[in-house]
């Protein structure tokens, strides 16, 4: 009970904070609130089974990568094939990242670790996918006439934007590369958190962590970087 009025009295004073700033978002915000409960709550009830029959951890990373391809596909709609560019990207980063993590193993080879890390990468994917083709996208608006001269000079369009879509790559991942520098200093991750509060060490817990962040920072690189190159030529430039 306790939990579910803690929950309602920080919606509200999200809300109040976005109703003085008169940012239109508090539908939005209740929606994501509501979705978090109720997808978490069919989660936990689908790991259970998924622990179960070790199988079935198959068919929960294939809808985990379905729903990162979606959701990223349709922010990037304004990119032409954006959702198969997607697709490719963040199946490369996520596969290399988890092969290594998972496969090698850096951590325990079980079903409970593999389901954990592959929530967590492609999570990050998602987000390296989304700010960079949102970067090249305001890249190309902003310099428009920049690659146009480029163009005109006798460069091929991946040339003419060459520059913009290494500073959308970058800027993508500013927010992995500031939480790995900060981890410990300012935040505790869930990972870790969640580690210690399940009764491990905390020794064994900051190495869960470390493994994580970096290889979200490996899976985000891969992710930012296939995607910069298969954006990278466009046939034609935004309005």
């Amino acid at each position: 009970m306790r939990g579910a009025v803690g929950l309602i009295v920080l919606l509200a004073l999200g809300i109040a904070a976005l109703s003085i700033a008169g940012v239109k978002a508090r539908r939005a915000m209740v929606v994501a609130a509501l979705r978090a409960v109720v997808q978490l709550t069919l989660v936990a009830l689908a790991l259970r089974g998924v622990f179960a029959a070790p199988l079935a951890v198959v068919a929960v990373i294939a809808v985990m990568y379905s729903v990162v391809v979606w959701t990223a596909g349709r922010r990037l709609a304004f990119h032409p094939g954006s959702t198969r560019a997607v697709a490719a990207a963040c199946g490369a980063g996520a596969a290399v990242a988890i092969s290594i993590i998972v496969g090698l193993p850096v951590l325990t080879r079980d079903v409970r670790t593999l389901v954990a890390v592959s929530g967590i990468v492609l999570g990050g994917t998602m987000t390296a996918s989304t700010l960079t083709g949102r970067r090249i996208a305001d890249g190309l608006r902003l310099r428009r006439a920049e690659v146009e001269a480029w163009l005109a000079i006798g460069a091929t369009p991946r040339q003419a934007v060459r520059d913009i879509v290494r500073t959308a790559i970058y800027e993508a991942l500013v927010p992995a590369l500031d939480q790995t520098r900060t981890v410990g200093l300012v935040t505790l991750p869930g990972a870790f958190v969640g580690a210690l509060l399940g009764g491990v060490s905390a020794a064994d817990a900051a190495r869960f962590q470390v493994v994580v962040l970096v290889g979200l920072l490996c899976a985000e690189a891969i992710t930012a970087t296939v995607l910069g190159y298969l954006l990278g030529a466009p046939a034609r430039l935004p309005e």
